[in-house]
């Protein structure tokens, strides 16, 4: 696993779908900020990493997660990641919607899951705290779905709420690669400047503790 999460981290960084950048922080969803930001919609555009990467999942998945019978996607980032997956694998795919689809046969699990009492794997992008996995996790079980793991290629790994998320929910969460891996590899590698990469280790220990440095500075 060490060398997965430090390839898969390259792979992030490589696609530049992981940016640091102290000085001029983003503007994260929640309307916080922070000098780090990563966008894992973007690799699927680069064919060499997302090989990497989906290969790495591939064989983790067969590892760790024991037998499944269908790999699902979480609307929308999940799906084409499952797609990747469920070839490589040979498996049949599903994706789950957010909402009902508004007409037809007012679908919410589109493919087809025959039977109930199927394995299913949830594949999402990354996961920060886990809270929005619950509603696809529902959605699979209702319908009778065995759904004991969860795959993201990305993991926050900085929320203790993730890990308790997940024990709520009964769920493994299995990942690629962490922020920290992602930090270490930097650092090794030298991808920034050293203000970055402190301020950057400073934010995923305590975002706080660099909010108030940022603004003292």
């Amino acid at each position: 696993m060490p060398d997965i999460a430090k390839k898969s981290a390259g792979a992030l960084l490589d696609t530049e779908s992981v940016l640091f950048n102290a000085k001029e922080p983003f503007t994260y969803t929640s309307g916080k900020q922070g000098p780090a930001y990563v966008d894992c919609r973007r690799p699927i555009s680069f064919p060499n990493e997302r090989t990497i990467l989906m290969d790495f999942a591939a064989d983790l998945i067969r590892r760790d997660c024991g037998p499944i019978d269908y790999i699902a996607g979480g609307e929308t980032a999940g799906i084409p990641y499952a797609a990747f997956i469920a070839e490589r694998l040979n498996l049949p795919m599903l994706y789950v919607r957010k909402k009902p689809k508004g007409f037809g046969r007012m679908a919410q699990i589109e493919g087809c899951m025959e039977q109930e009492g199927k394995r299913v794997l949830l594949v999402e992008d990354l996961q920060r705290d886990g809270g929005s996995k619950k509603l696809f996790v529902d959605v699979l079980r209702n319908a009778g779905a065995i759904v004991e793991h969860a795959f993201v290629v990305f993991h926050y790994g900085v929320y203790p709420a993730s890990e308790k998320n997940m024990t709520d929910m009964n769920l493994s969460l299995h990942a690629l690669t962490t922020w920290w891996d992602i930090l270490a590899v930097a650092k090794e590698e030298k991808r920034f400047d050293t203000e970055t990469l402190r301020a950057v280790e400073i934010f995923l220990n305590n975002p706080d503790e660099w909010k108030k440095e940022h603004h003292e500075a």
